[in-house]
């Protein structure tokens, strides 16, 4: 929520309905042609500092669950590029950081 409220205070216009592109992404800025991801840390196997993405127990199965979503996201976002979009990941530790958003709205502006 925070995201989109900030990207939509810089000015970009964006689009949560994309059934028809692979993932689907969590936002579309049709304009820019470009599209963000935001991931989950622990489900998509992000390496943040917070830990986030560590499982506790079971490590054997987690390991094979977040190593099959990695390859999905890999897939998927090279079916976008592939298709002529730009691609954007945000991870979820990084919207906590100050200025996160700000930089990726600048990436986007510029396209």
């Amino acid at each position: 929520m925070s995201l989109r409220r900030q990207l939509h205070r810089a000015g970009l216009r964006f689009s949560r309905k994309a059934h028809d592109l692979p993932g689907p992404p969590d936002l579309v800025l049709p304009r820019r042609r470009s599209v963000i991801f935001v991931h989950d840390c622990f489900w998509h196997g992000h390496d943040c500092a917070q830990g986030r993405a560590a499982p506790q127990f079971q490590v054997g199965s987690w390991a094979e669950k977040i190593a099959a979503n990695r390859a999905q996201d890999h897939l998927q976002q090279a079916a976008l590029r592939e298709a002529g979009w730009q691609v954007e990941t945000v991870w979820e530790c990084q919207l906590e950081q100050p200025g996160t958003v700000d930089a990726l709205a600048a990436r986007l502006r510029q396209r």
